[in-house]
């Protein structure tokens, strides 16, 4: 939908609702591994509050919040950044996602292995809400065609 709507109501409670549930994404995330939660469905959450601007608002005002060619620009950012903390044990010779092998000074192992998660669940939110917002923008389709 590319048009915004004509509903007043429509608009300004998308629009109102829309930081409220990238308040709570965030909190999913961050909270994440403690408890039910975490990087997808955080991420999942922040592409329902962009695509939720995007219809009620209009496209034009929904590419204002996560520009189109950004999408997948930071999706790529949230895998690498997934890949590198997992990698990161590699170097000194751990496995994959081996986060107490990582040699951070000043932490403990158990406080690096939560440090590191976080950083992960941290990566798949931006990957997952970036390409779900890319995939939505893309079903449009492009607006050069327009």
């Amino acid at each position: 939908m590319r048009t915004p709507s004509r509903s007043l109501v429509v608009v300004l409670a998308a629009r109102g609702l829309a930081p409220v549930i990238q308040l709570f994404a965030l909190y999913v995330v961050f909270h994440g591994h403690y408890s039910p939660g975490g990087g997808f469905q955080g991420g999942v959450l922040l592409a329902a509050s962009f695509v939720l601007v995007r219809l009620a608002a209009g496209s034009d005002a929904g590419q204002r919040q996560v520009p189109r060619r950004a999408g997948l620009l930071l999706g790529a950012v949230g895998v690498l950044l997934f890949a590198a903390v997992g990698a990161a044990a590699f170097l000194t010779g751990g496995s994959f996602l081996d986060h107490g092998r990582v040699p951070l000074p000043g932490f403990t192992p158990v406080e690096l292995r939560s440090l590191m998660i976080l950083v992960i669940e941290v990566g798949v939110a931006i990957a997952v809400a970036a390409v779900l917002t890319a995939i939505y923008d893309e079903l449009l389709g492009d607006e050069d065609d327009a």
